[in-house]
């Protein structure tokens, strides 16, 4: 349980400017619930965040909704697109603070299709709330607990079975869990790709990490920022892990195509980066 609470750390300093003045926000290890809402709650991050282009998914691949069982007894839902031929590779991929739209079915569904043999699972972390609406989206990040989310991962480990290999993902929300995702699934995980999200930097937590991380960020960030990023860079330095960074002269949320302010450039380089990444570590 000690172990389940340290991981709890998936915002630890966060640096939010507003115009001219920046204010800087220490987070202990505490729930995530008090974390994400450090963020969820601030009216200018919501702006950050415009509303999504409605986009209807159909999937071409045979993807579709799956029930799993946690640990603890309860229930869990995700979006799977199997493979066609037995594999022991899988991605979990973690959503935005939108929830599992169809945004996310999308990306899923484009991974599977480029990396080819592999299992793609789309991991509802918000047990069914979907949003477009940012106000109902900074709610169920507040509202969101790690401690219920770990009980979600573990259970898509389990249903993942015990020799898995298993690449993670995530946008946003998503990067922060991926990391927290690929430190709970210990050897299991292979691969570990943060699009903009709150890293982790505590070193001796790092030290555990299986894998190589893959950290995409835009420069233009005001709450994910330079100063975050290089931080996270040295803690990886300090635990003697190896991570790869792109950094993109973009805005928050430039690699969503539903976001109105989606850059097609940056993101089609940071998905190429994305995919060669998975391909030399789930051979």
């Amino acid at each position: 349980m000690k172990k389940l609470f340290t991981l709890l750390a998936g915002i630890v300093i966060a640096t939010i400017t507003y115009g001219q003045t920046t204010q800087s926000i220490t987070v202990c290890h505490t729930a995530a619930i008090e974390k994400f809402a450090l963020f969820a709650s601030n009216k200018d991050f919501n702006r950050e965040h415009p509303t999504p282009r409605k986009y209807v998914h159909r999937s071409t691949e045979g993807g579709e909704m799956i029930t799993f069982k946690c640990p603890d007894g309860t229930s869990a839902n995700g979006y799977l697109i199997k493979a066609k031929a037995q594999t022991d590779n899988w991605i979990f991929v973690f959503q935005e603070w939108w929830g599992l739209n169809d945004n996310i079915k999308r990306q899923a569904e484009k991974l599977y299709k480029e990396l080819g043999n592999v299992n793609v699972l789309a991991v509802d972390m918000y047990d069914g709330k979907v949003t477009a609406a940012r106000e109902e989206a900074s709610k169920y990040m507040t509202e969101f607990k790690f401690e219920r989310g770990s009980q979600i991962i573990r259970g898509a480990q389990t249903y993942a079975g015990p020799k898995a290999k298993i690449g993670t993902i995530g946008w946003c929300f998503g990067g922060a869990i991926s990391i927290q995702a690929t430190l709970l699934l210990g050897k299991q995980a292979t691969a570990c790709v943060i699009f903009y999200g709150m890293p982790e930097t505590d070193v001796e937590q790092l030290k555990t990490l299986n894998t190589d991380v893959l950290g995409i960020f835009a420069t233009k960030d005001r709450y994910i920022t330079t100063e975050v990023v290089n931080k996270f860079e040295d803690a990886m330095k300090a635990a003697d892990k190896k991570l790869i960074l792109k950094n993109y002269d973009a805005d928050h949320g430039f690699a969503n195509p539903s976001n109105p302010i989606y850059d097609q450039a940056a993101d089609l380089d940071a998905w190429k980066n994305t995919v060669d990444f998975f391909r030399v570590r789930l051979k």
